[in-house]
């Protein structure tokens, strides 16, 4: 039996919106991208232009009083609005999906989390570099023992920008929760948790570098793990020269893998999902090896997996429908939030913070 598509509210046309959030459930089949919210008229053409279906509201209280018509909503409106819009949402009655970074704080995230439950509804957290195709990769090395016992995790969000290009995302305000801290680093710290669980003790450097620059622009975090495993995550602005994406160094080889998984590139250029969707060339593949540097030819080139982004909405798809798990909780939200506001913690007081 084919089921009705769910409808869906995308409350945001920003970059989150605009490049990520709408292609992507646009793309996904049983899903159906119902409504846009965005006040700038600029964006509201775009939504138009770009989906020609779509409805378009200036505020999400237009969208809110038609909830009844659907059946999902996506906030990926600027941080500060994530919980009182996902709030609103959900004591509406309507599952959420939320970018990340889900809230300010890991206390806010668990009580969205407890509200979600007690009103019996999905609540997902759009952490979507658990699909990057160097982050596959690595997984299935990691699943395939190719490593050996990992001692070691480098792990790399790095840009040169020299010049600040201002809006909420570098604001200086802690209401706007801002800065590469929240924003790159929520990716690096989920994506360390997923491979190697639990943290015991976090120590972080953030500083703010760039003249006429307000928030965070280059920060580094080092975890000590539970089971062992040491990671270091770098997010900044800041680099002219930059290092690999993925360093990771086990007793048995090392996996090295520089460039960026080309999803978002490929977003942004106006491209969609199709059969050859996250591939890469075999120049960028990653290096698996021991005893030389990948750069003077050491180790063996590993294929790299495609990314998939669409992956997470067929996820939600089928989490609404009853027929799988919600693929990133709040709660899992709320333990890389844990980490982050005690990585700020320990910059500011240059002190190693235990957990």
């Amino acid at each position: 039996m084919t089921r009705t598509p769910l409808r869906v509210g995308l409350v945001g046309y920003g970059l989150a919106g605009s490049v990520f959030h709408a292609p992507l459930i646009a793309a996904t089949e049983g899903l159906v991208l119902d409504t846009v919210v965005t006040s700038n008229p600029e964006r509201q053409e775009q939504a138009r232009a770009g989906f020609p279906d779509v409805r378009v509201a200036a505020t999400p209280d237009e969208l809110f009083d038609r909830a009844a018509e659907l059946d999902l909503v996506v906030v990926a409106s600027p941080n500060k609005t994530h919980v009182p819009l996902a709030t609103t949402a959900l004591k509406a009655g309507l599952p959420v999906v939320v970018d990340k970074p889900i809230a300010g704080t890991a206390a806010e995230a668990r009580e969205l989390s407890a509200l979600a439950e007690e009103r019996g509804l999905l609540l997902s957290v759009f952490q979507n570099r658990r699909w990057d195709n160097d982050f596959l990769t690595l997984q299935q090395l990691l699943a395939e023992g190719e490593l050996g016992d990992v001692w070691r995790f480098e792990s790399r969000f790095e840009r040169w920008r020299p010049q600040p290009k201002g809006g909420w995302r570098e604001s200086g305000d802690p209401a706007e929760i801002g800065g590469l801290l929240y924003d790159l680093g929520s990716h690096l710290v989920d994506q360390a948790l997923v491979l190697f669980g639990p943290v015991t003790t976090v120590y972080a450097e953030s500083d703010i570098r760039r003249p006429g620059a307000e928030a965070d622009d280059d920060t580094f975090i080092a975890l000590t793990h539970a089971n062992g495993v040491r990671s270091h995550l770098y997010a900044t602005a800041t680099t002219a020269q930059l290092g690999p994406r993925f360093r990771v160094l086990g007793s048995q080889a090392g996996y090295v893998k520089y460039g960026l998984d080309p999803q978002e590139a490929a977003l942004r250029a106006g491209d969609r999902p199709g059969p050859e969707w996250g591939r890469e060339p075999e120049s960028l593949y990653g290096r698996l090896g021991a005893g030389e540097s990948p750069l003077t030819g050491g180790g063996t080139p590993v294929s790299t997996l495609p990314g998939d982004y669409p992956s997470y909405y067929a996820a939600v798809t089928r989490a609404l429908n009853d027929d799988g798990p919600n693929p990133v909780t709040a709660l899992e939200a709320a333990a890389a939030l844990d980490v982050l506001e005690a990585a700020r913690r320990s910059a500011r007081d240059g002190v190693a913070v235990t957990l």
